[in-house]
């Protein structure tokens, strides 16, 4: 599959989705901008939930459509590691999720015009190797911004959710990457030990292309 082919996206698969701002601009300012963007998510993943934030209802995804396996949301761009349950697209929820946002950035912030650079970028996740990788890539992103020293202290990332025990987590999927792990210190262990060769992208290139 073209690994940009937003149509023919399979139950059962994993993807890569991620996306920048236009002009490479920041597409988070604040914390309110980060919740909006998780709860639009949390909204589409657990449909049941009940959720203060939204005053009204929109219609949302039935439930389990999408497991999420793991994100980072950095100010200018975003990870998601999502894997498609059924027959609904992954193009359908980023489209739901990435619209609201736009609208609620753009509203937010005085704003017009695109939020995000093209269309997202989609990459099927092909073998576990691939897929432990990019969980450790996207788990190291804030770090390799120089945005912290420890990815575990950067907020927005789904890394506690793998090396904790949390509550409350819009991650459901992490047991497909930590199933290949002895347990969460040995999965730490490898995210720590994958900071250099991310940072240098050595012997990376056929699984961060194009990133």
């Amino acid at each position: 599959m073209n690994k940009r082919d937003y149509k023919e996206s399979a139950p059962g698969e994993i993807y890569h989705v991620y996306n920048r701002g236009v002009a490479n601009e920041n597409i988070f300012i604040d914390q309110e901008d980060y919740s909006f963007f998780t709860y639009r998510l949390r909204q589409n993943l657990f449909p049941d939930e009940e959720l203060e934030y939204s005053k009204t209802r929109i219609a949302v995804l039935p439930p389990k459509s999408f497991s999420l396996l793991g994100y980072c949301l950095m100010p200018n761009h975003f990870h998601l590691l999502i894997r498609q349950n059924g027959k609904i697209s992954t193009s359908t929820l980023l489209l739901k999720v990435l619209t609201s946002y736009s609208k609620f950035y753009n509203k937010r912030h005085g704003r017009i015009g695109h939020l995000f650079q093209d269309r997202f970028k989609q990459v099927h996740v092909s073998d576990d190797r691939y897929l432990t990788w990019l969980s450790a890539y996207i788990h190291q992103n804030p770090k390799v911004a120089g945005l912290v020293n420890d990815p575990a202290k950067y907020k927005w990332s789904s890394y506690l959710d793998y090396i904790t025990q949390t509550h409350g987590s819009i991650i459901t999927g992490q047991d497909i990457i930590l199933g290949q792990f002895k347990n969460k210190s040995d999965y730490k262990g490898f995210v720590e030990s994958s900071y250099k060769i991310i940072k240098e992208k050595k012997d990376l290139e056929e699984y961060l292309l194009d990133i």
